[in-house]
């Protein structure tokens, strides 16, 4: 059988990194210990030892060692500074984890709780972001395509549109114009036929999006999809006039089945019951509708960016309204399906690349997007396996986890966000990672993805007197906190942060945790930090 014209970037790259085709699964257990071993211990096995290295025999050619840094370390106090933060918070040093050890080799100066396997939260989305830049490649697009069959006489194709997801995080509502507006480059104004969307790619299974915490029309409970259109969310724009007392209605993208009136009367009222009778009409209808009545002059401008209740149709809404909205009739129906092998030998007639690999990690990472990180850990399975599932993605992190990192404690991903009450990993391990892909070639895009204290992305409302020293991943659940990451000391030297709490008031140690880093920039070049 010929290659493929696109084969698989990730087949290359694990080639070239020495993987064997044939894997095997190593269990994905981060808790696992075992005796430690009789050499220079990293920062995975600073405070735990790693198990035996059985699943070296799995690879065709020798992987990464474990990394080694410095003898093992005996744990460390806590700061006291963090301690007070932590004592003030009335969070137990019990429910915490923290490490803090040079990027570049040496004993760590804060080694707590760093064997124990936590919650991290979003902060798992540097485990799948590393996976990816070192697999995939920096440079590395996902593609969108489009063929027709048929031909095309006075404007009407006789016959279909195929639209073919590859798994592209980012296919937002200007690409899906872009790729409506080829059609319509072609001639076609009338497709006679059907539009056929192909979701093949990936093989998830469905999820009610109500199943984590209850409200589904939060743009982060959004769900994977090889064809995923503008993160399955729509933006609602209601602008009051008050001059000529009614409120302007807009949508983006426009959906197919969805019918707004174009303004609504302005009346005194409440804005919370406005708008929570929308959330309600909308998911008891699965569709956006909007409540029959004034809107209350409280509420001002509104942008809301909220998931489609009935999430699996959305792709299907907005390719049909996009088409329709730019003059397009659809004579058939939009459907699901796959693109016939004949067609697909074919020259697509559009294909929309999305912005690279680095530029997608840096959205993932600063603004902490969920289903853009599921999106990529699915495509690391899709370039393993042929197809992207839970499995095929977990496979191909523990592949390059094994080669990179040798037998460090794995972390259990589950989907690869952090968006999971289940997800483990330890501080010692999630440490040993950035410690390792400090030495990559993809370490510059890396770094420069993590939001920046006080600076910009989920840590740009963070009030200290050191911004820029640090680049930190958060994650905040329920019941779990986290930040991790690199900071810079005011001496020069880099430092690889890790902090994590579990539990019920787990939220309450962020201040804890932005003492840690503030202690870290101050810090001389040795710790002063006493041993227990």
């Amino acid at each position: 059988m010929p290659a493929s014209p696109h084969s698989s970037p990730l087949a290359r790259r694990t080639s070239r990194l020495g993987l064997s085709l044939a894997f095997g699964l190593l269990a994905l257990t981060a808790c696992q210990k075992s005796s430690a071993p009789n050499e220079a211990a990293s920062a995975a096995s600073a405070a735990a030892s790693s198990p035996d290295g059985a699943a070296s025999a799995w690879l065709a050619e020798p992987r990464d060692p474990t990394p080694t840094l410095a003898t093992q370390a005996a744990s460390t106090t806590i700061p006291p500074i963090v301690l007070q933060e932590l004592e003030k918070a009335k969070v137990s040093p019990d429910h915490v984890a923290l490490l803090v050890v040079p990027v570049d080799g040496g004993p760590p100066l804060v080694n707590h709780r760093t064997a124990e396997p936590m919650n991290p939260a979003s902060v798992m989305k540097l485990v799948t972001t590393a996976a990816a830049l070192d697999l995939l490649g920096t440079s590395y697009r996902w593609h969108t395509r489009l063929w027709t069959d048929g031909t095309v006489q006075d404007g009407t194709l006789n016959g279909n549109v195929y639209l073919q997801g590859r798994g592209d995080p980012k296919l937002v509502v200007e690409r899906l114009w872009l790729l409506m507006r080829e059609l319509q480059h072609a001639g076609i104004r009338r497709i006679g036929g059907d539009i056929v969307l192909d979701h093949s790619a990936f093989d998830v299974p469905a999820v009610d999006p109500a199943s984590f915490d209850g409200d589904p029309l939060r743009p982060y409970n959004a769900r994977p999809d090889a064809l995923l259109v503008n993160f399955k969310t729509f933006t609602l724009k209601i602008t009051p006039d008050e001059a000529q007392k009614q409120a302007y209605v807009g949508l983006e993208p426009p959906l197919e089945g969805v019918t707004l009136p174009a303004t609504l009367p302005l009346a005194e009222g409440k804005c919370a019951r406005w708008l929570n009778k929308l959330a309600a009409l909308s998911l008891k209808d699965r569709n956006l509708i909007v409540p029959a009545e004034p809107y209350p002059v409280s509420c001002g401008i509104q942008q809301l960016t909220l998931a489609h209740p009935a999430p699996e149709q959305f792709a299907a809404r907005a390719v049909a309204g996009m088409w329709k909205a730019l003059g397009g009739e659809l004579a058939g129906s939009i459907r699901e399906g796959t693109v016939p092998e004949a067609v697909r030998g074919r020259r697509p007639l559009a294909d929309s690349a999305s912005p690279t690999a680095s530029e997608i990690v840096h959205d993932i990472n600063k603004f902490s997007n969920n289903v853009m990180a599921q999106q990529v850990f699915l495509t690391l399975g899709m370039e393993h396996s042929g197809v992207g599932t839970l499995e095929s993605g977990k496979q191909a992190v523990t592949q390059w986890w094994q080669h990179r990192l040798g037998d460090t404690p794995m972390p259990d991903v589950q989907n690869g966000s952090g968006l999971s009450r289940e997800g483990r990993v330890s501080a010692s391990s999630l440490g040993a990672m950035l410690q390792r892909v400090w030495r990559t070639p993809g370490m510059p895009e890396f770094v420069a993805s993590l939001p920046i204290a006080g600076v910009d992305g989920t840590l740009r409302r963070t009030h200290t007197a050191f911004k820029g020293n640090a680049h930190l991943k958060t994650g905040t659940l329920k019941d779990a906190s986290a930040l991790a990451g690199y900071v810079l000391s005011e001496t020069g030297r880099r430092y690889v942060m890790v902090a994590m709490a579990n539990g019920s008031n787990a939220q309450s140690a962020r201040p804890a945790f932005q003492a840690l880093m503030e202690w870290v920039i101050t810090q001389p070049v040795a710790s002063s930090g006493s041993h227990s």
